[in-house]
């Protein structure tokens, strides 16, 4: 993996399993490929909730278009920004015929050089270890959020508690993809860390089955540098 004019070499790898669901509606995303004469690392981890459509759609789409944005090396940030927007935009044109609703979060990582940029849409979540403590790089959407509350209520929309809090009494996070009867409240904006990979052990993307449980607790691993 070429990084700058040094070359380093990293491990990745992945794990994936049903849980109690009659089928499995997340997909994850690895990609590592060349833009414009840089070697880029893309990972991501598409949480699907009413079917898998959504997800799967993220998977062999996201990353596609965010490599081929004409500013993707010079303007990294925008280019993510764009090319969610787009991707859910394009997907929701071609759900048109689908009286189904569904939708997917998406927790992503693309590193780009000395630079390691995360994404985030939903509630599944990125930690990194640093120095055997946990550093997260996402914060949850969830709809209790107070910035996130404020944002639905101002385009209209209201949360109700249903076991959980819910968008509109239904969703259980307040940015994912798809879901077109409740945009504009549910959006695919996504939030964006940008952090140096200097320290940084190793990180791990998840969707929320794994921090429901771990809650951040990934620090009694790094402690022991021990990846799950």
């Amino acid at each position: 993996f070429l990084n700058g004019s040094r070359t380093a070499k990293f491990n990745y790898g992945y794990s994936s399993f049903k849980g109690k669901r009659a089928s499995m509606e997340d997909f994850y995303e690895t990609r590592i490929s060349e833009v414009d004469g840089q070697m880029v690392a893309f990972f991501g981890v598409f949480d699907g909730h009413g079917g898998v459509r959504t997800a799967e759609y993220l998977k062999n789409n996201l990353f596609k278009n965010l490599s081929s944005h004409p500013d993707f090396i010079r303007d990294t940030k925008t280019a993510i920004v764009e090319a969610f927007r787009q991707t859910d935009a394009d997907y929701l044109h071609e759900e048109k015929a689908h009286q189904k609703d569904a939708g997917s979060t998406a927790s992503t990582a693309v590193l780009l050089g000395d630079r390691l940029l995360v994404a985030n849409v939903g509630d599944s979540r990125v930690v990194a270890c640093r120095a055997g403590s946990a550093i997260p790089l996402s914060i949850d959407h969830k709809p209790d959020r107070s910035d996130e509350r404020q944002r639905i209520e101002e385009a209209g929309g209201f949360i109700l508690w249903a076991g959980t809090w819910r968008v509109g009494g239904v969703l259980a996070v307040s940015r994912a993809f798809g879901d077109r009867l409740l945009k504009p409240y549910v959006v695919a904006e996504p939030e964006i860390q940008e952090e140096e990979i200097g320290g940084v052990e190793f990180i791990i993307v998840a969707s929320d089955g794994l921090w429901n449980v771990l809650s951040n607790k990934v620090r009694l691993f790094c402690s022991y540098g021990v990846l799950l």
